[in-house]
């Protein structure tokens, strides 16, 4: 009788059952990327903010100029306002969830430029002058790109917001055509 009637109660049962009515603002993941975003978004702006105008105890333009113009950069001020102003951007965009996948090619396409004519001669470890934090950056704008800003962010409005293959793609070839522009000149 008791089995019966646990039996009968599955199937029609008149108990209320909690729903929803709203989805929540964020998951766990949402803010996870949040945080991601915001962690290594805002280095690199204050990063580049360094370059460009010597906040953060930077070098500012006219030194990382010459920084630049030492490495090959002819002329060095101009190379060294766009690195800094990509690092700059890309990373309040990032940090911003805000047109990602441009964010994320800006990044990498420093990061790319700095590994090749700065750390890759020197290994991978960063202890010895290597690509290890480039590479680092490099992946986390690019994962960013592919996995989307989370519901945290500007870009979530947007179509572009929900990241996939398409805007991965995007990042990891404007970067790195913009990065081979620049090597090559």
């Amino acid at each position: 009788m008791f089995t019966k009637r646990i039996l009968n109660r599955s199937a029609r049962s008149t108990e209320p059952v909690a729903h929803p009515t709203t989805a929540p603002l964020a998951t766990a993941a949402d803010a996870g990327l949040l945080l991601i975003r915001l962690t290594f978004g805002l280095l690199m702006a204050a990063h580049g903010a360094q370059k460009v105008f010597g906040f953060f105890g930077g070098p500012g333009l006219t030194a990382t100029g010459k920084g630049f113009a030492a490495l090959g950069y002819h002329p060095g001020k101009l190379f060294a306002t766009i690195g800094g102003l990509s690092e700059l951007l890309g990373g309040l965009g990032l940090a911003l969830g805000l047109l990602t996948p441009l964010a994320a090619a800006a990044l990498i396409g420093v990061m790319i430029n700095a590994m090749a004519t700065v750390t890759g001669a020197h290994g991978l470890w960063d202890a010895d002058g290597g690509v290890e934090y480039s590479v680092c950056i490099t992946v986390v704008a690019l994962a960013v790109a592919a996995i989307g800003p989370g519901r945290l962010a500007a870009d979530h409005f947007f179509r572009w917001g929900g990241g996939g293959w398409k805007e991965a793609a995007v990042a990891l070839g404007l970067g790195g055509a913009a990065a081979a522009v620049t090597l090559a000149l």
